[in-house]
């Protein structure tokens, strides 16, 4: 079966240790990624018309939850390229396609997102980042914030910039696909207490020139595009949190199995029992909204409301269910070699990137009060 195949990619070919690793040295998972690439799963959602597997989202999202197993921030970088490469194939022209796809599908190149700025977050659309035409090309100036494996080799920037500053906020937008090794690329790689293994990065465009060629789509496009691709990201991220807090759920269990106090294994207090089954119900819960999610989009019907509800309970019951295996585990959590205390922070953290929890309520708000 394909959920055991990518299981034991995970667990034989890549191995809890070499997580750790990334996540101590703070190092990309080029073994996981790359791995990814020589299975032929990286191109798990391109059409078999330019070379890619023709698989489904169901497909995708138990490679992701296999992925996340270990740390969810690990399946990100084959999420991020996914869902970018949806956008080319969706509204790149035929060229683009020809000259970007065989390239992310033998690894030479991946992608990365620049939309959030210092001053612009949930309000994505008040971005100001600016492309002004010249010529042939684009000149870009501005900054992007929290950007997710931008800094590695070969990466291809999915850039959302202003073309157009005296349109309405949604519709001076256009979208760029920027190498990231362009002339006037500066990167920092932020010191955060999460993500360590892919990176967080702050990014700053002086005066950087892009061939007009890399625009992706119509100018002042760049908000359909963007928006069009949030229920694919929201649920392919979502797998992967799912994967982390059943590895939490089975990490609880086990210290409870092992763990003796007053005699007997903790795991046969009547407390501890309840809080696993509320633990694993939730994670169940979750894994169930993500997988409506994907058929919805196998389906082709829009998932927007699905998506933002898988991302709100995946990132939340990962929250919840981290911070109970922190209160199982008592102070043997906090050891770095049991890998409680960084699912519980990387639990927080998934409660905030890919779309906030009170974006998702507000989401989920709207279609409902839009289809009373």
């Amino acid at each position: 079966m394909w959920r055991d195949i990518v299981h034991e990619f995970m667990d034989e070919k890549i191995g809890v240790e070499y997580c750790r690793e990334c996540y101590a040295n703070r190092e990309y998972p080029h073994r996981i990624y790359d791995g990814v690439v020589e299975n032929d799963w990286i191109g798990l959602l391109v059409p078999e018309e330019y070379g890619g597997q023709g698989g489904d989202m169901i497909e995708q999202v138990i490679l992701l939850e296999a992925l996340g197993k270990y740390g969810y921030d690990l399946g990100i970088p084959v999420a991020i390229s996914s869902f970018s490469y949806g956008n080319l194939i969706e509204y790149g022209t035929e060229e683009q396609k020809q000259r970007f796809i065989p390239k992310l599908l033998d690894g030479e190149v991946r992608f990365s997102i620049g939309v959030s700025e210092s001053g612009t977050g949930s309000d994505a659309a008040s971005l100001q980042t600016r492309a002004e035409r010249d010529g042939d090309h684009y000149v870009v100036n501005g900054e992007k914030m929290w950007q997710s494996a931008a800094h590695v080799d070969g990466n291809i920037i999915n850039l959302y910039v202003r073309t157009d500053p005296d349109a309405e906020k949604h519709e001076g937008i256009s979208a760029l696909l920027v190498p990231n090794d362009l002339d006037g690329i500066e990167m920092t790689k932020l010191d955060t207490v999460v993500r360590k293994a892919t990176g967080t990065n702050q990014v700053f465009f002086d005066d950087v020139r892009v061939t007009a060629e890399n625009r992706l789509g119509a100018e002042g496009q760049g908000w359909e595009i963007l928006t069009d691709h949030f229920a694919n990201e929201r649920t392919q991220i979502s797998a992967a949190m799912v994967g982390n807090a059943q590895t939490v759920v089975d990490t609880a269990l086990e210290y409870a199995l092992e763990r003796e106090q007053f005699g007997t294994s903790i795991a046969e207090f009547q407390t501890i029992k309840h809080r696993l089954a509320d633990m694993q119900t939730e994670v169940d819960a979750a894994r169930q909204l993500v997988y409506h999610a994907a058929e919805h989009i196998d389906h082709g019907t829009s998932p927007r409301r699905l998506a933002a509800q898988a991302k709100l309970k995946a990132s939340e019951t990962f929250q919840t269910v981290a911070q109970q295996g922190m209160q199982i585990m008592g102070g043997a959590g906090f050891l770095p070699e049991n890998d409680m205390e960084r699912y519980w922070r990387e639990g927080k953290i998934s409660t905030i990137g890919g779309g906030t929890s009170e974006i998702q309520r507000s989401i989920i708000a709207s279609d409902m009060l839009e289809n009373r």
